[in-house]
């Protein structure tokens, strides 16, 4: 398997007020954009071409190949003007996808789960989509079979099971997957999901390796950066001046802080300015506007 979809073309709603600055997959998670960590993840499966949808702030994604540090990757973008929703737009991609099977990957989780296995679990699997599941976590809305490679109900749509497994937001599907997809228009992926489930026709791997995280909303956002360990939390790049105060945050590249100030618990995405004295806790600074004064749990 050799193609892979990103959507990236979600509103962001729980991460507002970040998500007016760039659409969710964009926002920096340790110092590059989050979708940059969901094309690593593809890469290390074998996946070497790539399409990308985009609705809510197209203009920052002219540069993500770069950012992403994949500069020389395939990518193809599809502009949404009326966003398609994960249905709508999965079929929207379908002549790009061509006759080879495609790996999805939702843009607004991190996950260094070792997708190969997903992709070999799909391609012996002889199912139309195969989901990548973990057993743990808080939204256990997928019910499987005992031998974990059928999903037998989602979201308890089939009456079947209430769910005793994650959907991870990962999966792979075969071209005949299209056909189920009704032409034009915007819809979810789950129905036609559930009418395989209820066919005995959805494949399942459980992958409870490597980390997964939905960053759906601010408090993950935050918890992600101050959790992981992807990379040295003060970009060189950023100045950190004599005197300031610095602990548990992640500054990135571009970032300037005053002497005198301090930064505990917080995020600076690139190029801010925190001015001498300010006090900051558990803050992301976002805007691109100097920072003064005193701020707790605060979006600046």
């Amino acid at each position: 398997m050799e193609q892979a979809f990103i959507l990236g073309a979600g509103l962001g709603t729980r991460l507002r007020p970040l998500t007016g600055r760039l659409p969710k997959p964009l926002v920096p998670l340790y110092h590059r954009p989050l979708a940059a960590w969901a094309m690593d993840a593809c890469v290390r499966a074998g996946i070497r071409r790539f399409a990308i949808n985009t609705h809510h702030l197209p203009e920052p994604w002219r540069g993500f190949p770069e950012a992403a540090g994949h500069g020389g990757a395939d990518v193809t973008f599809f502009h949404e003007p009326e966003l398609l929703d994960t249905g709508g737009g999965l079929k929207n991609i379908e002549s790009w996808a061509g006759d080879g099977p495609l790996l999805v990957h939702n843009g607004d989780i991190f996950t260094t789960l070792p997708l190969e296995k997903l992709v070999a679990a799909h391609l012996s699997s002889g199912c139309p989509v195969t989901l990548a599941l973990r057993s743990r976590g808080a939204e256990r809305r997928v019910g499987v079979d005992a031998s974990g490679t059928r999903v037998t109900d989602m979201r308890h749509l089939l009456g079947v099971d209430p769910g005793s497994h994650v959907f991870s937001g990962v999966y792979c599907i075969e071209p005949e997957f299209f056909d189920r997809l009704p032409a034009g228009g915007a819809f979810s992926v789950i129905p036609p999901m559930v009418e395989l489930a209820r066919e005995g026709r959805l494949g399942a791997v459980v992958i409870d390796e490597g980390e997964w995280l939905d960053l759906g909303d601010r408090a993950a956002y935050l918890e992600a950066n101050l959790r992981l360990n992807l990379a040295p939390p003060v970009h060189p790049d950023a100045s950190v001046r004599c005197g300031a105060v610095v602990e548990r945050s992640v500054i990135g590249p571009g970032c300037e802080i005053a002497a005198g100030a301090r930064v505990v618990e917080s995020v600076l995405w690139p190029g801010s300015r925190v001015l001498k004295g300010a006090r900051l806790e558990k803050c992301v600074v976002f805007s691109g506007r100097p920072v003064s004064g005193s701020h707790r749990n605060a979006d600046l």
